[in-house]
């Protein structure tokens, strides 16, 4: 084989210093067609902003820039109409759309990558990429949010117990409990958008780390693009991931979110509780218990929690030891992010479905409320305002009435008037105005409390706030 030879089998993106070529475990780990393929349109994109420049400050003729376009609009055809043919010994998406581009072309193909180096091609290409993710995730939180502000709506003065330590506390609403997650969601939406303006800037002309000779226009680039501005340090352009890892964060955050409420419906599906019930299409059966009836969805939501948190750990131990600028460990920041995109889509989307297919026991709940004393706060509060009994003291008096109705083995509403006054003389008949559960949750009329008025007005606040 010739010398030239020996070169083109190197590689025909960087052989002209090897005189061999790559082995074949080299070809494998090196390339990264295999996923970041997925990258195709903002690939594209960005070259056409960046001949487009080109052409503008006089860098690439007219009739080239035009033969580029026009190039890459037909790959872009290919691509998506399933006829590309993605070519591993070429790397990455960048070297199979400007492989094929030179053979639709020819020579101008080669005058595309003037002025930029993938280092700040795929810079550019993974931010495009995060942040189209990032409206799209926005989105689907958004249409989540509707689901559970339908739900809340629709019960806001149905009673359930609420619960600390996972023991029955106070009554609330089961809509204030939906409206939680509402919040929740909201935050995670908002994380989106800042991490989506924060990373608004476009490295496209920071080449490989040192900025290029040529009178390009960064400006003109990232104004095509839909970026605020170019990023202000080259050598910071090509080494970045914050907005990778920013991404991993919010959507960690999300997934965490979102396994929470998977839990709860978990638990509340039991015959134990039977709160709700999941329809047909969010459950399965037993192979051999006839009577199950699995909430598989729920449990796979919280299951894929797992997944996110450890793409967002994965990619902070990647970036945690690299000097500046680019090494080649940054080919591995596009799988984490890939997966858990892909993993919190399906799992926001499987949320949005139980939801809305959300049937509510309301009498369960109801009955539920008031198990486990959950209107003593009620007396205490009621000793303090009625009978103006220091809280400490109030709180006292009632363990001491709780205390009696279990070993009555009865409600707090079941024990007499005379039970309540042997316990402590100031209580009056008016202390079971505020014994049931429906009056306890009434009664919570605070800003953000859970009284049915107080709920109805935070769903039409929460929906001119979130829809």
């Amino acid at each position: 084989m010739t010398q030239n030879s020996d070169q083109h089998s190197a590689s025909t993106i960087w052989g002209g210093r090897f005189a061999g070529g790559p082995s074949a475990v080299m070809q494998r780990i090196n390339a990264s067609i295999g996923f970041d393929k997925r990258l195709y349109a903002q690939d594209i994109r960005g070259s056409k902003a960046h001949c487009a420049m080109l052409v503008k400050a006089g860098i690439l003729s007219a009739a080239d820039g035009a033969a580029i376009d026009d190039g890459l609009n037909r790959i872009l055809a290919e691509i998506e109409s399933g006829q590309f043919q993605f070519k591993t010994e070429l790397e990455d998406i960048h070297m199979n759309v400007e492989t094929r581009l030179a053979e639709l072309v020819g020579e101008a193909a080669g005058r595309l990558h003037t002025a930029r180096s993938r280092n700040d091609q795929v810079a550019t290409d993974f931010r495009l990429w995060v942040r189209d993710t990032l409206d799209g995730m926005e989105g689907a939180l958004q249409g989540l949010q509707a689901a559970l502000l339908d739900k809340a709506e629709a019960h806001a003065a149905s009673i359930m117990p609420g619960f600390t330590h996972l023991q029955a506390a106070q009554p609330v609403t089961f809509g204030h409990h939906m409206l939680a997650y509402v919040e929740m969601f909201g935050r995670d939406r908002s994380r989106l958008k800042d991490a989506r303006a924060r990373m608004n800037e476009c490295p496209l002309g920071a080449a490989a780390l040192a900025g290029t000779s040529f009178p390009i226009d960064r400006h003109m680039t990232a104004q095509a693009l839909g970026f605020d501005r170019p990023t202000a340090n080259s050598l910071d352009s090509v080494s970045d991931r914050d907005f990778a890892l920013e991404f991993l964060a919010a959507a960690a955050i999300a997934a965490t979110h979102l396994s929470r409420l998977a839990e709860e419906l978990v638990l509340w599906t039991t015959a134990q509780f039977r709160f709700v019930a999941l329809s047909d299409g969010y459950t399965t059966g037993s192979s051999i218990m006839p009577q199950k009836r699995n909430p598989d969805a729920a449990e796979l939501v919280r299951a894929k929690a797992g997944r996110v948190i450890g793409n967002l750990n994965a990619l902070l131990i990647v970036m945690k030891g690299l000097p500046l600028t680019y090494s080649k460990d940054m080919q591995d920041d596009k799988e984490p992010v890939f997966e858990a995109a892909d993993t919190l889509e399906l799992s926001i989307a499987a949320m949005t479905g139980m939801i809305r297919d959300l049937t509510v026991n309301t009498q369960r709940l109801k009955d539920s409320a008031g198990a486990g004393f959950t209107t003593a706060t009620d007396i205490a509060d009621w000793l303090v305002r009625v009978a103006g009994v220091p809280f400490r003291q109030a709180h006292h008096i009632t363990g001491r009435i709780v205390r009696l109705a279990e070993e009555r083995d009865c409600g707090l509403e079941d024990l007499s008037l005379e039970d309540l006054r042997a316990v402590d003389a100031r209580i009056t008949q008016d202390v079971f105005s505020v014994l049931s559960v429906e009056a306890s949750a009434a009664s919570r009329t605070s800003h953000g409390g859970t009284a049915p008025a107080n709920v109805a007005a935070a769903v039409a606040a929460a929906r001119q706030r979130f829809l």
